[in-house]
C-alpha cells in the first residue's frame, strides 16, 4: 500500500540520510558498540547536513519548519540499517521543542548556534533516584542567591548525560503546595561545566548500547537567573507539554524496529539452511512472517495518522499514548517472533535482531510505561 505521509522532499531528504549512514556510520559503527557511546564527530557531522536546524526558526539560522517528519525519516533509515545514533532523539525530539515553547529571544540567540551545528548537546534531567515516574515527588532544588540559583541534588537515568554540554534540569525552587504538590518546580538549562556538575556512572543497560545514559549530581552549582526557562515554580506544567511528541517519537521508532526485524530475518531465512532446504520454505515460517508483516502494516498506519495529526497541531495526549501503547507492544511481539527465527543465531549480539531484541524493551518503559499508557486510554473513555 502507498504511503501519503511523506512527499518528494521528505525522500530527498531520506535518499541524503541514507547516503550519509552507510557512508559515515555502518563501517564504524561495531567499534562504537563494543565502546558503548558514539562519537562527538557524528553530532557535528549531523549539525553540517543540517538535520540539528530543520525546526528551528529561520532567525535562530534554522528552516523553520514544523514537522516530525524528517524526524521520523531520520529513525526509519538508522534502524533500517541496524544502527543507532546515540542520543539525538533526546537532543531533537525531547530539548528543542522546550527551547522552542519557552526559550526567549536572548536564550535562542546564545543556544542556537551550538544547538544546530552539533557543537552543545543537549539532554533533559528529570528522573532522581527516588522518585520514579513521581516528578512532583522530586527533591533536587535551587535556591535563588542574588543573580544566580544554587543547584543541588541528583538525577538517574539520564540519557546523553555523559556527552551533554547543556542540560535541561528540573529542581524545585519553591516548596509544594497542600493543594498542589506539583507547584514549584522550574527547568534551567545547565551548562555541565560549571563548577560542581558531576557526571557519575555511565549505567550499563541491555539495550541501546551506544545511547549514553549516566547517573547525574550536583553540589552547590551556580545557575545563572538568565539561563531559567520559562516561569519559575510552572516547570510541572511544562513538561507535560511536550508528552505527545515524545510519546510520538518512541512509538515511531517501536514501528520502525518491528519493520527492520522483518526485513532482516527475511533475508536470514532466506539464506540459512536446516534439513537440506532453506529455513523459508517451511509453512512455519511463511506464516510467521507474513502474521507479523500484517502486525506492522497495522502499527505503520497508526504511526502515519499520528505524523499527520501531529503536524497539524492535532495529536492529543490520548492519541500519542494510543500510539506508543499499540506500537511498543507489537514491536515487543514481532521481534521476538523474528528472534526465534534465527534460531541460535538470534541470540548471539553480532546479529541485528539480538540487538533490537533488547534496544526494543524500554520502549514500553520510558516516556510513560505501557500501564500508563492505558491509564491515559481508559480515563478518556470515562472509565
Amino acid at each position: 500500500m502507498r504511503r501519503t505521509v511523506f512527499t518528494e522532499e521528505h525522500e530527498d531528504f531520506r535518499k541524503t540520510i541514507r547516503s550519509f549512514l552507510e557512508a559515515e556510520v555502518v563501517p564504524h559503527y561495531q567499534e562504537w558498540y563494543d565502546a558503548g557511546i558514539v562519537p562527538r564527530e557524528l553530532y557535528t557531522k549531523l549539525g553540517e547536513l543540517g538535520v540539528f536546524g530543520i525546526e528551528v526558526p529561520e532567525e535562530y539560522g534554522g528552516a523553520g519548519l514544523h514537522t516530525f517528519k524528517f524526524s521520523a525519516i531520520l529513525t526509519e533509515e538508522a534502524t533500517r540499517l541496524g544502527v543507532h545514533l546515540g542520543t539525538i532523539g533526546v537532543h531533537l525530539e525531547l530539548c528543542l521543542p522546550y527551547l522552542l515553547k519557552f526559550a526567549s529571544d536572548e536564550q535562542m540567540k546564545r543556544w542556537m548556534p551550538g544547538f544546530t551545528s552539533g557543537e552543545e548537546m543537549w539532554a533533559i534531567a528529570m528522573t532522581e533516584p527516588g522518585t520514579g515516574s513521581d516528578l512532583a515527588g522530586m527533591r533536587t532544588t535551587a535556591k535563588r542567591d542574588g543573580d544566580s540559583y544554587v543547584l543541588n541534588g541528583a538525577k538517574t537515568f539520564i540519557t546523553g548525560g555523559v556527552l551533554a554540554d547543556r542540560v535541561i534540569v528540573c529542581a524545585r525552587t519553591s516548596p509544594p503546595l497542600e493543594e498542589n504538590r506539583r507547584f514549584g518546580i522550574s527547568l534551567f538549562a545547565v551548562d555541565t561545566k560549571s563548577p560542581g556538575w558531576q557526571v557519575g556512572r555511565k549505567l550499563d543497560k541491555i539495550g541501546l548500547r551506544v545511547s549514553d545514559t549516566a547517573e547525574l549530581s550536583f553540589t552547590d552549582v551556580r545557575v545563572p537567573a538568565s539561563d531559567l526557562l520559562g516561569e519559575e515554580n510552572e516547570g510541572f506544567s511544562y513538561l507535560g507539554q511536550n508528552l505527545p511528541q515524545e510519546r510520538l517519537g518512541i512509538a515511531y521508532h517501536a514501528y520502525a524496529q518491528a519493520q527492520a526485524a522483518i526485513h532482516f530475518t527475511k533475508a536470514y531465512v532466506q539464506d540459512r539452511k536446516v534439513f537440506g532446504t532453506t529455513v523459508a520454505s517451511f509453512q512455519n515460517t511463511k506464516f510467521e512472517l507474513a502474521a507479523c508483516q500484517a502486525e506492522v502494516d497495522a502499527a505503520q498506519a497508526v504511526v502515519d495518522r499520528a505524523l499527520e495529526a501531529h503536524d497539524a497541531g492535532e495529536l492529543t495526549a490520548v492519541d500519542a499514548a494510543s500510539a506508543k501503547l499499540f506500537c511498543t507492544e507489537v514491536a515487543g511481539r514481532v521481534i521476538d517472533r523474528c528472534l526465534q527465527l534465527h534460531g541460535g543465531y538470534g541470540y548471539m549480539n553480532e546479529y541485528p535482531i539480538a540487538r533490537l531484541y533488547a534496544d526494543t524493551r524500554v520502549t514500553r518503559i520510558y516516556g510513560g510505561t505501557s500501564e500508563v499508557m492505558k491509564t491515559i486510554i481508559a480515563k478518556s473513555m470515562g472509565l
